[in-house]
Formats: C-alpha cells, sequence, structure tokens
C-alpha cells in the first residue's frame, strides 16, 4: 500500500486508456447454403452455384451434418475479422492454431501509448480451484487501485520506451520493456468450423455440453464474433446450438 500522502506519479497526457475491445467483419464468403453444397458434391458430383434449396431442406442437411460430426462442408468458406484488443487477449487468440493472423509489426512502427484497463464492471477476483473456479466482485477500493496501479505501471513503461527510441535503440528491442496491456490489432481469418471450436471455448453457456470459462477479455472477442457469423449464417449457427455448442 502507498504511504498516506504519497505522491501520485504523473502520467503522459498523450497515453490513452481503454476499456474497449472492438472486433469486426471486414470480409467474408460464407453462407449456409455453401456447407450444403459442399456436402453434396460428394454424393452427386458438382453443383451449380445458382442451385438453391428450401430453408427446410437446408436445416435438414446442416442438423443431419452437425449431428454426425462430419465437419468438412463447414471448412469451405472464411471469415476476416479486423480486432483491436490488449496483447494478452491477442495470445489467447493464438492458442487457437486453426487460424490465420497478420498482427501490426512493434519490429515496424513505433507502438501507440494506447493502454487498457477493466471498467468498473470487471469481476476481479477468482474463486476456487483451477479449471473449476468462477469470478466474483472484487472488495471496496479494489478496482480503483487496480486502475491507479495499472497507470502508474503503464505511464513509466511507455516513458522507458520512449526514452530507449530517443537513445537510438531499435524499436524491436525498445518494445520489451512495453506490457501486454497494451493494445495490437490484427486481421484474423477462420472458416467456420474453425469458430465453432474456438466459440466453444471463448464463451460461456451454462447449457453447452462442455461448459467453458473463459477469461473476459476474450469471451468480449468471441461474443462480438459469434454475433456476426451468426448473421451471416443463421441456420449452421442455429444448429451449432442445437446440439451442445461442439464443433463438428
Amino acid at each position: 500500500m502507498r504511504p498516506e500522502g504519497a505522491a501520485v506519479a504523473a502520467v503522459d497526457p498523450e497515453i490513452e486508456f481503454r476499456s474497449e475491445i472492438t472486433v469486426q467483419l471486414v470480409d467474408h464468403q460464407a453462407s449456409d447454403l455453401g456447407v450444403v453444397r459442399a456436402a453434396r458434391v460428394s454424393t452427386v458430383g458438382e453443383i451449380a452455384q445458382t442451385e438453391t434449396r428450401s430453408d427446410g431442406y437446408v436445416e435438414g442437411m446442416l442438423k443431419y451434418l452437425m449431428k454426425s460430426r462430419h465437419g468438412s462442408p463447414f471448412e469451405h468458406n472464411y471469415l476476416t475479422f479486423l480486432v483491436t484488443a490488449p496483447i494478452f487477449t491477442v495470445r489467447h487468440m493464438m492458442r487457437h492454431r486453426t487460424w490465420s493472423f497478420n498482427e501490426e509489426s512493434a519490429r515496424y512502427r513505433e507502438v501507440r501509448p494506447v493502454f487498457y484497463v477493466p471498467d468498473a464492471d470487471r469481476l476481479l477476483r477468482q474463486v476456487g480451484k483451477p479449471g473449476h473456479y468462477q469470478y466474483v466482485p472484487g472488495a471496496e477500493g479494489d478496482h480503483d487501485r487496480l486502475v491507479e496501479i495499472a497507470k502508474e505501471s503503464y505511464g513509466a513503461a511507455y516513458a522507458g520506451y520512449n526514452e530507449l527510441i530517443e537513445r537510438g535503440v531499435a524499436r524491436e528491442i525498445a518494445r520489451i520493456v512495453l506490457p501486454t496491456a497494451t493494445y495490437s490489432s490484427l486481421y484474423a481469418t477462420c472458416n467456420a468450423r474453425s469458430l465453432m471450436h474456438f466459440l466453444s471455448l471463448r464463451t460461456h453457456r451454462q447449457d453447452a455440453t462442455y461448459p467453458s470459462h473463459p477469461q473476459h477479455e476474450i469471451a468480449v472477442v468471441a461474443e462480438e464474433m459469434e454475433r456476426q457469423w451468426r448473421e451471416l449464417m443463421p441456420i449452421t449457427h442455429a444448429a451449432f446450438e442445437t446440439f451442445g455448442r461442439v464443433a463438428p
């Protein structure tokens, strides 16, 4: 604890503190009918791209594929998201090796002074054993002190980074003093099958076949990806929900 009356270090006014994590669908080729075409080619040969099917037929086929775990037809599509999030959240995404990533490089450009601080609604304490815990609110004053310490730390780290840059130290070395709460942006591309696997682990649904308990920040990313994917492939999404949110 800081001694009573101790001064708070000044923070560079250029530094931005942010709680928002953003996900934008920037490109895609994804549809429910596309999954059906990919599945039917194995039994009837080439399918005309102009062919249409009733929603009832598409729903029946997608439910069959999902229930039977015939996953490959869900791979013939893609979705590309632009994600802006703290580095520790980006690294959570990269644990899923079925994505393609292009992230902004701190070797080739100077890092912008934008850092993550949790908002007041963020649950701060973890109760229970690893793998069987839950998050609960912090005690009175926890959030204020967390933000205060974070801002001081970020300010000191960014001042050190700037000093190294001004001394001529290479950006790829100077960046090592920056925290994982530094914001980064990346393009992330996957197919619907990979996305369903990601969502099954990075969202929390108590009624899922295998309920997961992801960290809040990566869950924000996953929930927004799911919302945008659901608009493109509503019947596939419904089948995913029906069969316990398990990727086929």
